[in-house]
Formats: C-alpha cells, sequence, structure tokens
C-alpha cells in the first residue's frame, strides 16, 4: 500500500534532523515542536492498546456514574432503547471480561478493512513483482514531452498510490533525474513527484487498497448510529477520480511557478554524489511489448466486465431493483480489484519472463502479504479498540453530545467541514498514517457529523483531503526519511526545515483549492461523492 499507509507506520528515526537546520523562523520552530510531540507519542500498535486500556478504564467511570444521554434516533429505530436513553456501558467488571475475552479473536478477524486490504494487495503484489506496474510508470514519465513533463510526474504520483510504495521507490528519485537531465532543478522535479505520491494520497482514477481499509473503518463508525448503514470501497470514487486531475494541475502549478523560480537554476556542484554515473533505465522493447499486450487483456476484461454490469437484467446488477446501486458489483468491488491488477500482471510477466511459472506467481503474492506483518499487528489492537468503543457506547455519548454542542452554537451547516478538514490535517502532522488515525478519529466524527445531517460517505470524502494535504509536510511520515535522503543526494547538508518549505506551498494550495472544489461539488452542484453515496444523513 501506499504513504501514509498500507499500512505505513510513523517510523521518526528514518528522518534524522540535519544539526545545520537551526531554528530560524516562526513556522520552523512550529514545526520543531510537531516533531518533538510526534516523537514522544509511543507507536501506533502501543498506541492502541493504551487506548484499549484507557476505553476499559473510562467506560468503569462512567458506568459508575451512570452516564446517559438522550438517544436522538426516533423511537422504535434499530437499536434504540427502551427508555429512549444511551447508557455507557462498562466494561470494567466480570460481565465486561467475559465479552472481551470471548470475542477477542472475532474483533481481529470480522474487522472490514483486513480482509479487503489484503484480498486487494494479492493482486497488486503480482502485478508489482511482474514489472508491470514499474514499467507502466517509466513509459508514462520518460515518454512525456518536454512542456508536459511536470503535468506527467504529479499525475504518475498519483496513480502510483495502487500500488504500494512505488511512486516513493521508483517515481520520486527517477523524477528528480528526469528535471536534472532537463537542465532543471532536481529538487522541483522530486516535489512535483512527492506532491502527487503524498499530498495526492487518496485522490486515484481506480480503486486502490486505501479505499476498502477506510470505508471499513467508516462503516463500524456509522453503525452505532445505524445498525444497518453499509458502507462499500466505491463510495469516494466519483469524487476521487475527478480530483486526481485538480490535484495534478494544482501541482504542477505549485511547481512552476513558484517552487522552481524560488529554487533558482541547479549548481551541480552543491550535489553530494556524482550525478554523471546517474542513469535512468528506458522501456525496453520487451516491455513495451508486455505493456500491449497486458492492456489489450484489460480492455477485454473491462468489455466483458460491462457486458455483466450494464444490460437490464445484467448478472452483476442489483436483481431487486434493476440497478448498479447495492449491486454484487460494486459489494464485490475488491474482487475486480484483485483480478484487474493480478491478470495484466500475470500476462506480462510471462511476455518478460518475470513471471515464467506458478511459483513465482506465488512469491509475488506472497512477497506482498509479507510486508503486510506491521499492518496486521495494527489491525489486531485497532479492531479491539473500535469494538471496546463500540460496545461501551462512549463513541455514541461522545458523538451526540459534539453534535449538542455544534447545534447549540450554530455550527452545523457545510463550514463545519472547514474546521473538520483543518483538523484532521493537523493530526496527520503528528500521527502519520490513514488507518490508525480515522481508527480513532471515526469513531467520534462519523456518528457525530452524521447527527448534524451528514452522511458518512460525505465525511469519509472530507476526512481524505485532511488526511492527504499534511503528508507532505510532516517528519511523522513514514517515507519521509526517504525522501529526505534522496534529495540530500542533490543539495549537500539539506535539512528537514528546506526539504518542508520546499513542499509548504503544495500543502497550502492543496489545502485551499481541494476544500473549495468539494464544497463546490458536494454543497453547490450537489454531486454524490460515490456511486450510490448520500450526502446527507436522515435518522
Amino acid at each position: 500500500m501506499s504513504s501514509n499507509d498500507g499500512d505505513s507506520l510513523p517510523l521518526s528515526s528514518q528522518a534524522p534532523l540535519d544539526p545545520s537546520n537551526k531554528p530560524g523562523g516562526l513556522f520552523v520552530r512550529f514545526l520543531n515542536v510537531v516533531e518533538r510531540l510526534g516523537n514522544l507519542l509511543p507507536h501506533p500498535i502501543t498506541l492502541f492498546a493504551l487506548f484499549c486500556a484507557a476505553v476499559v478504564v473510562i467506560s468503569g467511570i462512567a458506568g459508575y456514574f451512570e452516564l446517559t444521554v438522550v438517544d436522538p434516533r426516533p423511537e422504535g429505530a434499530s437499536g434504540r432503547s427502551a427508555d429512549g436513553l444511551i447508557h455507557v456501558v462498562s466494561l470494567m467488571n466480570a460481565e465486561g471480561l467475559r465479552m472481551i475475552v470471548s470475542n477477542l479473536v472475532t474483533n481481529f478477524t470480522g474487522f472490514t478493512p483486513l480482509g479487503t486490504v489484503l484480498v486487494a494487495l494479492l493482486g497488486v503484489g503480482i502485478a508489482d513483482r511482474s514489472g508491470l506496474l514499474s514499467a507502466a510508470m517509466r513509459l508514462l514519465v520518460m515518454g512525456a514531452s518536454k512542456r508536459l513533463v511536470t503535468l506527467t510526474l504529479v499525475f504518475a504520483g498519483i496513480v502510483s498510490n495502487t500500488a504500494s510504495e512505488l511512486g516513493y521507490v521508483v517515481l520520486i528519485p527517477m523524477a528528480a533525474m528526469i528535471f536534472h537531465s532537463l537542465g532543471r532543478h532536481p529538487l522541483a522535479g522530486l516535489a512535483a513527484a512527492f506532491a502527487g505520491v503524498s499530498g495526492g494520497y487518496s485522490a486515484n482514477l481506480l480503486l486502490g487498497t486505501v479505499d476498502p481499509l477506510l470505508s471499513g473503518i467508516t462503516e463500524a463508525a456509522a453503525q452505532m448510529i445505524d445498525p444497518d448503514y453499509l458502507v462499500g470501497p466505491e463510495v469516494n470514487w466519483y469524487f476521487m477520480f475527478v480530483s486526481t486531475f485538480l490535484i495534478t494541475f494544482l501541482g504542477a502549478f505549485v511547481t512552476e511557478k513558484i517552487v522552481e523560480p524560488k529554487l533558482g537554476k541547479y549548481d551541480a556542484s552543491e550535489a553530494a554524489i556524482d550525478l554523471s554515473e546517474q542513469k535512468m533505465d528506458t522501456v525496453s522493447a520487451l516491455e513495451k511489448k508486455g505493456l500491449k499486450i497486458a492492456g489489450l487483456a484489460v480492455l477485454v476484461m473491462s468489455a466483458v466486465l460491462a457486458l455483466t454490469i450494464i444490460p437490464e437484467g445484467a448478472p452483476l446488477r442489483n436483481q431487486e431493483t434493476g440497478l448498479v446501486a447495492g449491486s454484487p458489483f460494486l459489494k464485490g468491488i475488491v474482487a475486480f480489484i484483485f483480478v484487474c491488477f493480478a491478470i495484466p500482471g500475470l500476462i506480462y510477466g510471462r511476455v518478460v519472463g518475470s513471471m515464467k511459472r506458478d511459483i513465482d506467481v506465488i512469491n509475488a503474492m506472497s512477497h506482498s502479504m509479507s510486508s503486510m506483518g506491521m499492518y496486521i499487528v495494527l489491525v489486531f489492537f485497532a479492531s479491539q479498540f473500535v469494538a471496546f468503543f463500540k460496545w461501551t457506547n462512549l463513541g455514541a455519548v461522545l458523538a451526540v453530545s459534539g453534535a449538542d454542542a455544534l447545534n447549540a452554537i450554530g455550527l452545523t451547516g457545510p463550514l463545519v467541514f472547514v474546521l473538520f478538514i483543518m483538523m484532521c490535517g493537523f493530526i496527520n502532522l503528528m500521527l502519520g498514517s490513514a488507518s490508525a488515525q480515522w481508527a480513532v478519529t471515526a469513531p467520534i466524527f462519523v456518528p457525530m457529523l452524521m447527527l448534524v445531517g451528514y452522511a458518512p460517505e460525505t465525511i469519509q470524502a472530507a476526512y481524505r483531503i485532511g488526511d492527504s494535504v499534511t503528508n507532505l509536510i510532516t517528519p511523522m511520515m513514514s517515507y519521509f526519511g526517504l525522501i529526505l535522503a534522496v534529495a540530500s543526494q542533490y543539495k549537500k547538508n539539506l535539512g528537514i526545515g528546506t526539504l518542508v518549505a520546499t513542499m509548504l506551498p503544495y500543502s497550502i494550495v492543496f489545502f485551499i483549492g481541494w476544500t473549495c472544489f468539494f464544497f463546490i461539488w458536494v454543497f453547490v452542484i450537489g454531486l454524490p461523492v460515490g456511486p450510490g453515496a448520500a450526502t446527507y444523513y436522515t435518522p
């Protein structure tokens, strides 16, 4: 998976501070404080273990004092108690202990994002290890005209998020080389690609592993208010598809109008390496042949899939309503993500010789699973936290109290999303994992904003903006150290402050542009953020 997920966990030790980078301004001092605070936080896995213990203790205290709030759901609604109140349920007693012990395994195995992410990643692993994704990325970037190279780099960075760490490991170093070969500042190329890969983290043309990951957490949070509410991986696809082009143009604009002029003409004497030894592997004739045949396979698969969806009465349409909404196609979208990566990857591998036997395919899938060890451990503790939070009703109590507070101050209109996006962006400065952050915040803010009338699909789309735009300026993002290392090859003694200052214009422009676009899309034009996605929620 990608960037601030996959689940890539914050490893601040990857980005040692350059001692020459002394605090100079207010913003640099602010970032230094953020970094110190982030370093004080325990590992996300430890954090979730502590959260679990805290929920047990807090539920015991709240249960002792019989803490309740009025249930805002209408009488007779599923999950509403007879007395019309939401009671905090204590886990700090014998019954709570029995509940925890009895459900420890099922909390983990039944956690929706776990299976969906792993299944999708099996297909991505085949495409990645066969070389298909790397070849496609090199062909896209190196085949671009000089006039369009910046746009192409940002665009390639965004779409690379479907392929794990490909954007960070392959595209960003390549972007610096390309800019240098064109006589442009290599750090501008690095910044453009970094902006696409990390700042445009949630945007994409295709559904990726992050979509089922977030939707599973959103669904669990929404079911605190509405036990029957379902959130599919596709619910933000429309908005994120168009956002890909928005972020591409914004990223190219910032690169060419702000970042590159500020960097000025590059002086090769600043490099820490011999730039004459740098070279980029071009796409060979055999690789091009593999890409053509794999592309043909994609077209054939798309045609077959269309026949099962588009015609009236097609097998993958909703058999009750005849619509695509709520259809087996959308409910099983993870299976199609797997197939649409696995088959072209396998075909490409057969053509170029990277996958000659079944063991090569098996090894590719095994490799993708072996990279998920940390994620699986994180999910174990995150799933317990989500379950505990739901059992105790603490999330519902906080949500109702928060919604009442928003109503009391009159902050229930679309403006609430500006504050929500800003809050998510700020939290992301210190907790750089998308799933870790959303697992903590979703159980509070999804029910809260549902109670003031907004649908979980819209809330999740807003979260994804905040979670993306500050990836570029936080040392807590797990690949920040890698980016710093690549950048320092072109500028000796480059400090973390220099890199952050270079990326800050992207964060600011992305936040303003993407937030405005969200408001226009959702509240001005009134478009849904995805197939079958609601904008407003009515109990």
